[in-house]
């Protein structure tokens, strides 16, 4: 059963009418920025990498990190304030689609609204038709992104209508649920960026403000991103496997912010584009 209705529409109106936008929000996420991605591990925030371009190394401009700690338990806060120190931006990794066995909240999710494993050990996805269990639990972490001091959001898993998840569910659910958390980001004065769901980036482009993607180049899905960059939209990509001037090659011809990693996603290796 379909459980938006009033509820979802309630919820980010009172929240947009409660929550200021924090002075961070004047940053701008527009083609040009040097990602880093680190999901395991203790951040590193010293890190210098000789870029595919050639020349000395380089440093990201943006950190995209865990709302936690690499213990799991505490905010990744300390981490947020080495990456503002250093005149950096960090976005705060939340994963909306799916439930992930090892996160604090994790008692919070029904078994009714738990599908098929996505692939990965203790991640399952969600229904997101049932916004009225999901977005209060998925505002409550982007609430804790603010309270670490994050510049933005990054919500993973937000394609499962084009995936096997044990639930029927359609296109306009996803647009729907996208569009949600998106809201939520804002409201919040956070910015918010699409992750992959290529198939949808046009429909949601108005809703985000900048594009995280996975692998594009690999399958030949990069020109979904096109108008994003002409929009003055920042679309970071990131390739795991090819050849790494190829792929950033084509990253620079059309204004995607290219990096190459493992994908454990550690601190190392990291090899930006430029």
């Amino acid at each position: 059963m379909r459980h938006r209705g009033m509820f979802g529409a309630a919820l980010i109106a009172a929240l947009k009418l409660a929550t200021p936008a924090p002075a961070a929000a004047a940053w701008t996420p527009a083609p040009g920025q040097r990602w880093q991605y680190q999901l395991q591990g203790v951040v590193d925030t010293s890190i210098c990498s000789k870029p595919v371009s050639g020349g000395a190394c380089v440093t990201p401009d943006v950190y995209d990190i865990d709302l936690y700690d690499d213990a799991g338990t505490a905010l990744n806060t300390a981490a947020v304030a080495q990456i503002h120190a250093l005149g950096k931006h960090a976005v705060c990794y939340v994963d909306a689609g799916t439930w992930e066995n090892w996160r604090p909240d994790a008692d919070q999710y029904p078994a009714a609204v738990k599908g098929k494993s996505n692939g990965w050990p203790g991640e399952k996805w969600l229904d997101i038709r049932q916004t009225a269990v999901l977005l209060p639990i998925i505002e409550a972490r982007v609430q804790k992104c603010v309270d670490a001091g994050f510049d933005a959001v990054e919500f993973d898993n937000v394609d499962g209508y084009s995936n096997a998840t044990g639930f029927p569910l359609t296109a306009g659910d996803q647009l729907t649920f996208d569009g949600d958390l998106a809201g939520i980001a804002h409201a919040h004065g956070l910015l918010v960026g699409l992750k992959n769901d290529v198939e949808q980036a046009a429909a949601l482009q108005g809703n985000f403000d900048f594009a995280i993607n996975e692998q594009c180049f690999k399958y030949k899905e990069c020109g979904g991103y096109d108008a994003w960059v002409a929009a003055g939209k920042a679309v970071l990509e990131v390739e795991y496997s090819g050849n790494n001037k190829k792929f950033c090659a084509d990253a620079a011809a059309h204004g995607r912010d290219g990096i190459r990693k493992k994908l454990n996603l550690k601190a190392t290796p990291w090899t930006p584009c430029r």
